[in-house]
């Protein structure tokens, strides 16, 4: 009898820990990454730092991200908000109800945004009205937060695969032919001399705290991993997951920072809102690379969205199922379904209808 074959990544031929690991990637890469914007808002606008302190943004990230998931593995928390109850201790009734705020205002933010960013996208691409581009997105991402937390881990594989297939498909050959640029930019931010888009003066302090801010921009993103840890049985696989995702979001990042160093002093940078783009007009196959860079654009913001939602998902069935009494699996299956349209209606009904 033939098995049924499905389009993720089969997680029996994937070691836990790197399904982990790519869950982090999903969530930290998303539209902003994937167009540029924050490359240059955060590392290259600053200077010739640029290339060093991506390890130290990342090397904090995996760092953190290690000790939630070693905690929650410890405390077998396996939520945020049983997390936050037993982290905070005596002061749970205050700081896990500002945690839970904390961790609503980003779901907001990074469901709208990956509504928007994905739905434009699809717009421009396809030609189809924007609101039925929202419509697919929120479908999507119901579907596969609708399955739970091994569905989100296969998905946040199979992406992290794609991602990082796109990605050296875009920068690899433009760092190859515009190699001259990338270095002539490299020099002449060494002797000072600052990108057509920064403001800033090239000092080491600035460069550095902006590095820092990034990672406190992400850092909120460590409650969705601990739903993960649940069928971790060795804290040896925790350790694997932070070595495996320090990899790839430093190998993905420092890529990136290469390959857009090539068009820093680039007038056209001035004007433009996604840099890859300027990229792979000023180098090889813009024709072919361009829709890439726009499935790039997709693919991190609804990876992102995916992750968030899910864990608010995770969070509230598991509270529900904390007052039931033995609940069926068709109940838990009916609480997602509920939690995950309650998650995504809001999002794509305020943005649907700023676009007309």
């Amino acid at each position: 009898m033939s098995q049924k074959k499905s389009l993720l990544v089969d997680k029996n031929k994937m070691p836990l820990a790197m399904g982990i690991a790519f869950v982090a990637f999903t969530t930290q890469f998303g539209g902003g990454f994937a167009s540029g914007a924050q490359i240059y808002q955060y590392f290259i606008n600053y200077g010739i730092w640029c290339l060093i302190l991506p390890i130290l943004t990342q090397g904090l990230y995996s760092l953190f991200f290690w000790y939630g998931m070693r905690y929650a593995y410890k405390h077998k928390t396996y939520d945020y908000r049983s997390f936050s109850d037993s982290f905070y201790g005596k002061t749970r009734y205050v700081m896990s109800n500002l945690h839970e705020i904390c961790y609503l205002i980003m779901i907001g933010t990074a469901s709208a945004a990956a509504f928007a960013t994905g739905g434009s996208t699809l717009e421009t691409l396809f030609g189809i009205p924007y609101w039925l581009c929202t419509v697919l997105v929120a479908a999507f991402i119901f579907v596969i937060a609708l399955f739970g937390t091994n569905v989100v881990r296969k998905c946040a594989s199979t992406l992290s695969v794609l991602i990082i297939i796109g990605l050296v498909l875009v920068l690899v050959p433009n760092i190859i032919v515009q190699w001259g640029d990338i270095v002539e930019s490299v020099n002449r931010m060494g002797n000072g001399e600052m990108t057509v888009l920064s403001q800033e003066s090239g000092a080491f302090g600035p460069a550095l705290w902006s590095a820092v801010l990034y990672f406190f921009f992400q850092l909120s993103s460590v409650s969705v991993m601990y739903q993960h840890v649940e069928p971790v049985t060795d804290v040896k696989q925790i350790n694997r997951a932070a070595i495996g995702m320090f990899v790839c979001n430093f190998f993905a990042m420092e890529l990136s920072i290469v390959g857009l160093l090539a068009v820093a002093f680039v007038a056209d940078l001035a004007t433009a809102s996604v840099p890859m783009l300027v990229l792979v007009q000023n180098g090889v196959g813009a024709g072919f690379l361009t829709p890439i860079i726009s499935i790039l654009i997709i693919l991190g913001a609804i990876s992102t969205a995916v992750n968030m939602i899910s864990g608010i998902v995770t969070r509230c069935v598991n509270a529900v199922e904390r007052r039931m009494d033995s609940p069926k699996k068709r109940d838990q299956d009916i609480w997602q379904g509920m939690l995950c349209l309650r998650c995504c209606l809001p999002s794509w009904h305020s943005l649907s209808h700023s676009s007309v």
